[in-house]
């Protein structure tokens, strides 16, 4: 866990959660191009509402404590939670009273009818005069799509279920125009093209939820994907800045790690946009230069990191290219106060800025730092020569040390990507720079012969090892935004290995006689084609691993 005495912001104590429950409404229904899909019920708050005034939402509100009092009023499925059926009560309750939508049985088993559902008042405690009427509550036609729990930074906070039912049939919402107005049934990507036309105010759950749900295109396909009982995805947002303006993510999205790293109680203080001008710190001992070399190869470019505080000095880490100006920015951002420059591996955009890095410190009159590495092997590309002034071993830590502090930063021996290639550790604050080996917004290329699947593989599982070991949460890769979730995320990306592995071995079945050339496309489908001859490397290391595993 990340040290408090590391952290840039000092703790803010989150505003406390309130329960609530939310539903969406569904039918089907054919579009103007003949097409069946799935539209949602969605109606305006008021204007002058607490929360999200103004804005177009799903009916829904707080659980109050006579919707857990009334389960003995509902319907529910087999498997279907005591919290759930709260909830779906609560929804049920809400959908009435917003918009007079009744989701209940009457005792002969058919739905609830217009005549039954004009005997009950709106204003009033529903489950009891559904039990006055003979009427059940059908939560057991409520299912749970997706969690959310409000944004860390906000003044009002939620924890509240989105849940999905069937709109009841030969029913019109009509909305109480004190809470709610203007009830429409809309498709989820109009719905979405309106808001960014600026004609259709939604929040940024309401977009997130109806992104999702436009890729189902039937009532019954959503409620097939919300069978096992538990949320699709749960959430909770968070926020930095973007070019000066406010943007929110969810765990799924590339800048959510670092958000969590830099600004954990939801400060919204950390700006996004990639820039080479200035050091971006990450915590008082770790700050991010990136190198101005963007590509696709390197994403928005290469991640050079300084370890360290003015006290102990600083580890330079992927100096990067052989950029003088990159490399000036680095050495003051380090106050020239550089102890040790090491290269996680010898490519390219990583090591070739070493030699000028030392050479700048020794010009301002302080000691060369060592280049540590590992020397790369007879297998790497002209390139990527590289021969560090010592090689690190797998195990050993490097130390910076003042009075009262010490960051240790741990070397680990993670070939696959290159056959030198290494991470490192920072024990008291459990982050793992990962260099090549684990990317944010791209995934890895293995490259023989200097590149290996097998030992790639192999790496992933000595990092999640450390990650237990070491308790470590953060990747700090050498392209793109912190990583969060570090054990997940390395769980995430070997699966993603071996389930592109498995359709390289398909692709080879389908044409024993083919080539890589012929496998790539039935391989790497679902990948652009401008990057096949990249994505040809990574078939050969497949290849190779498949064919060690089969005469193994």
């Amino acid at each position: 866990m990340t040290r408090s005495s590391q952290q840039l912001h000092p703790f803010r104590e989150p505003a406390p959660l309130r329960q609530a429950a939310t539903v969406l409404l569904l039918r089907d229904a054919v579009g103007p191009d003949g097409q069946t899909a799935v539209e949602v019920l969605m109606t305006r708050r008021s204007l002058t509402a607490s929360f999200a005034p103004g804005a177009y939402v799903f009916p829904g509100g707080g659980i109050d404590a006579l919707d857990a009092a009334s389960h003995g009023q509902a319907r529910r499925r087999p498997g279907q939670s005591d919290l759930n059926l709260t909830r779906a009560i609560a929804a049920i309750r809400e959908s009435f009273e917003e918009l007079g939508v009744l989701l209940a049985w009457q005792a002969d088993g058919r739905p609830a009818d217009a005549q039954t559902i004009a005997q009950l008042d709106r204003s009033q405690p529903l489950a009891a005069q559904c039990q006055a009427l003979g009427l059940q509550l059908a939560a057991d036609q409520v299912h749970v799509l997706a969690h959310w729990v409000t944004d860390r930074d906000l003044p009002r906070r939620f924890d509240v279920p989105f849940l999905v039912a069937p709109m009841p049939a030969h029913q019109e919402p009509v909305a109480d125009e004190a809470e709610q107005f203007e009830p429409v049934w809309v498709r989820p990507a109009d719905a979405l093209a309106r808001h960014a036309a600026g004609q259709f105010f939604i929040i940024f759950p309401t977009i997130r939820t109806l992104e999702r749900l436009q890729a189902y295109p039937t009532v019954a396909s959503v409620l097939a994907a919300c069978a096992s009982e538990q949320p699709l995805w749960t959430s909770c947002p968070r926020a930095g800045w973007l070019h000066g303006h406010e943007a929110r993510y969810i765990e799924h999205e590339q800048p959510y790690g670092e958000l969590a790293l830099v600004s954990p109680d939801g400060q919204i203080v950390h700006e996004l946009a990639w820039q080479t001008e200035r050091p971006v710190p990450l915590l008082k001992n770790v700050q991010r230069l990136t190198a101005p070399n963007p590509g696709v190869m390197t994403g928005p470019g290469t991640n050079s990191y300084l370890v360290g505080d003015p006290d102990t000095g600083y580890i330079a880490i992927d100096p990067g290219p052989a950029d003088l100006e990159h490399l000036q920015r680095l050495w003051q951002a380090a106050g020239g106060d550089i102890r040790h420059i090491v290269c996680t591996h010898s490519h390219p955009d990583h090591s070739p800025g070493a030699a000028p890095l030392q050479a700048l410190c020794v010009q301002h009159g302080r000691a060369a730092p060592p280049i540590l590495g590992l020397p790369s092997a007879p297998t790497a590309r002209a390139a990527s020569a590289f021969t560090p002034e010592r090689a690190l071993q797998h195990g050993e830590r490097l130390l910076l040390t003042a009075p009262g502090v010490q960051h240790s930063l741990r070397v680990l021996h993670t070939p696959g990507h290159a056959a030198n290639h290494l991470c490192l550790v920072l024990e008291e604050d459990g982050l793992l720079f990962s260099g090549d080996h684990v990317l944010n917004g791209s995934t890895t290329v293995v490259d023989p012969p200097d590149g290996n699947m097998a030992q790639y593989i192999e790496s992933l599982d000595l990092l999640s090892a450390a990650c237990a070991e070491h308790g470590i949460e953060f990747i700090l890769p050498a392209h793109g935004y912190v990583l969060g979730a570090a054990t997940d995320t390395i769980a995430q990306l070997k699966a993603h290995r071996l389930k592109r592995e498995a359709k390289v071995l398909a692709a080879m079945r389908a044409l024993p006689e083919g080539t890589p050339e012929q496998w790539v496309p039935l391989a790497y489908d679902d990948v652009p084609q401008r990057l096949w001859p990249v994505a040809q490397r990574s078939l050969m290391a497949h290849v190779e691993r498949i064919r060690t595993l089969a005469l193994a």
